[in-house]
């Protein structure tokens, strides 16, 4: 009997914990169970960022730096996940990538917005970035990777050093890319978060068909973890133009923001 007793109440509190930590994970009130609060996905995003940080230089020109966090912050507080501290910086490097660590800190490099030829290009990025955030991908993967006990106890700050582990193999995680299926979703996502911060979705169309063409000459490894790492460009492409179909756009006027975009793509060495 106290055996049964044990088991259901075991039951009753899987379901309780379940209930409260049903999180939002996407557009139009999309749930999903995150075993790790808001809380504890920042810290670990704080720790990783310090770490990305350490091994990259960021760029420190304020012009580039206030532009980029502009269009972030913009698009951020449109995403449903707005309530976040979002932090977006630049670094130096060729690599052609951007990419989000937990708890809203997004880094894009400048080999990417080198290549890029408008605004509306560069927010379907970092909208993108934003939707991997708001989905929470890279904690549910952690929640895959280091199992139910650890993140609970990262969860209730038991352990320091379990937290240390978290960041370290987040990090990993998170460089070495997410599933299609993921990227999809925040291909998705991130064309609706641009479309509704007055950009044109197009834009992002536009830097897929850029990839494509990089795919097919292939002369660069600063390509190579963006490749590794995304779905086929041409598949994302047919993709997001089928979706983009679904927001009934109409004759809405919507950005690409060429002439500015160019200054600052100036200012880059």
């Amino acid at each position: 009997m106290l055996k049964r007793t044990s088991i259901f109440v075991f039951a009753l509190m899987i379901m309780a914990f379940s209930l409260f930590n049903c999180a939002t994970t996407g557009p139009g009130g999309k749930k999903s169970l995150i075993l790790v609060s808001t809380a504890d996905e920042v810290s670990i995003g704080q720790n990783m960022s310090k770490e990305v940080e350490s091994q990259n230089k960021v760029i420190e020109n304020p012009v580039v730096e206030n532009y980029v966090d502009g269009i972030g912050q913009k698009l951020a507080k449109l995403s449903d996940r707005s309530d976040l501290q979002y932090h977006f910086k630049v670094l130096d490097s060729k690599e052609i990538n951007a990419f989000a660590c937990p708890g809203g800190f997004i880094y894009v490099y400048s080999g990417l917005l080198k290549t890029m030829d408008n605004e509306a290009q560069l927010a379907g990025v970092m909208a993108h970035e934003i939707g991997h955030v708001v989905a929470r991908h890279s904690v549910k993967r952690l929640q895959q990777v280091l199992g139910l006990q650890v993140l609970l106890s990262i969860a209730l700050g038991e352990s320091s050093q379990l937290t240390q582990q978290a960041v370290g193999t987040g990090l990993t995680v998170i460089l070495q890319g997410y599933s299609r299926d993921n990227e999809y979703e925040a291909d998705y996502d991130g064309a609706l978060y641009m479309t509704k911060a007055g950009y044109n979705p197009q834009g992002m169309i536009q830097l897929f068909q850029k990839f494509v063409a990089m795919e097919q000459d292939r002369k660069t490894t600063a390509l190579d973890k963006l490749f590794e790492s995304h779905p086929p460009s041409a598949d994302r492409i047919a993709r997001v133009q089928e979706e983009i179909k679904s927001f009934n756009l109409g004759d809405k006027p919507l950005n690409y923001g060429q002439e500015e975009y160019r200054k600052i793509k100036s200012l880059l060495k």
